[in-house]
């Protein structure tokens, strides 16, 4: 399953000396992404191939009960070879790997 949004870079505020940013996946296809089965994994994990301008990476998106969506971490170095800061619209492209 490959999905693609556009989401706004967010920060996670639980801890004032917080770096980890994300975006979230929206709600209709994080509900998608909830019916696909497959193996059960750490904190309801879904392994994801994770596309944003010309960085590819593998990682994980993770249930988050506050979004209530899918969130999807990026690391400083996506972050800086796409020029993405807080606040910031990023055009994602997820595929699901995990099915």
């Amino acid at each position: 399953m490959i999905i693609e949004f556009d989401a706004e870079v967010w920060q996670w505020d639980a801890r004032e000396d917080s770096s980890w940013f994300f975006v979230s996946v929206p709600p209709e296809l994080s509900a998608d992404i909830r019916e696909i089965p497959r193996p059960a994994r750490g904190f309801g994990s879904v392994r994801v191939r994770a596309t944003i301008g010309g960085s590819t990476w593998s990682t994980s998106i993770f249930p988050s009960a506050q979004e209530g969506t899918y969130v999807l971490p990026l690391k400083r170095a996506v972050r800086d070879a796409e020029g993405l800061s807080l606040g910031d619209v990023a055009r994602v492209r997820l595929e699901i790997i995990d099915a």
